[in-house]
């Protein structure tokens, strides 16, 4: 099939992209390239830098499949321009959606986030509770799921909700707390953890990849999934860290009360296996 991944230059979309192109699916990569290009030139892969709000129409044409990554990727960078993150977000969401029904895309898969349930007290989150964004970071997530959703009946359209992922990929991310704390004990000899009882959920990279394959696969199970496999404090992450590395821990501050624990089950139940 002919698929266009959107933000596929990034962190996941560069793990994605290959395994894809394993699969012998033809690729389209849109992305803007800030931070370069990390995919191997491939007989079936075509790299289009370029920013998604400049999308057209024909960037559509005989396109089967749309992954929908891009986004300015997290809180504080959505923090430092929250115009810009709109305009990369929800509005290129829904010119994206209106572009793909118009060229009759058969199927969207959505790259949403975890943290669009902001703080839950629920012992275990699961996609029928309420969301309660509480950064631009969120909001926008949220409203590009709702825009997505406003096409169900015209696409077969899957949103994923990712833990916070982690592991390597080419195009490394160093900003997400299993990268992050692991960096700083090998580079600085010392974790520093804000605040530290917060509950995160985490999902390695090759396991949010495999799901897009995986809905790929299984168009039937259409909706809202969340994926994340282990649900931890950012204590507990660096308490591991450290057991391999024995590098001290400091404790400071933190100004983001963020605290989920994700229930994945429904993702299971329909087949998915991490």
């Amino acid at each position: 099939m002919k698929i266009l991944v959107t933000g596929g230059c990034g962190y996941v979309g560069s793990v994605l992209v290959p395994k894809l192109l394993n699969l012998n699916h033809k690729i389209i990569s849109l992305d803007t390239q800030w931070f370069g290009n990390y995919l191997e030139p491939h007989n079936n892969l075509e790299v289009l830098k370029k920013d998604i709000r400049d999308l057209v129409k024909n960037d559509l044409e005989d396109i089967d499949i749309v992954i929908h990554l891009a986004a300015i990727a997290n809180d504080p960078c959505s923090e430092l321009d929250p115009k810009l993150s709109w305009e990369v977000g929800a509005l290129s969401t829904m010119r994206l959606a209106d572009f793909a029904y118009k060229s009759g895309v058969k199927q969207i898969i959505y790259a949403s986030s975890g943290s669009v349930y902001g703080v839950k007290k629920e012992k275990n989150v699961t996609e029928d509770l309420d969301l309660d964004p509480i950064s631009e970071y969120n909001k926008n997530k949220m409203v590009s799921e709702r825009v997505l959703l406003s096409y169900k009946d015209n696409m077969v359209i899957q949103i994923v909700r990712p833990a916070t992922v982690c592991g390597l990929s080419p195009r490394m991310r160093l900003d997400v707390a299993v990268n992050l704390l692991t960096m700083q004990a090998l580079n600085n000899n010392e974790i520093t953890v804000l605040g530290g009882e917060q509950t995160r959920p985490n999902i390695h990279i090759d396991d949010i990849t495999d799901i897009y394959l995986f809905l790929i696969d299984n168009p039937q199970h259409v909706g809202i999934y969340n994926a994340g496999f282990e649900n931890i404090s950012i204590m507990d992450i660096a308490l591991s860290i450290k057991s391999k590395l024995n590098v001290p821990i400091t404790i400071k501050e933190s100004n983001d009360p963020r605290s989920y624990r994700v229930d994945s089950s429904k993702l299971i139940n329909a087949g998915f296996k991490p």
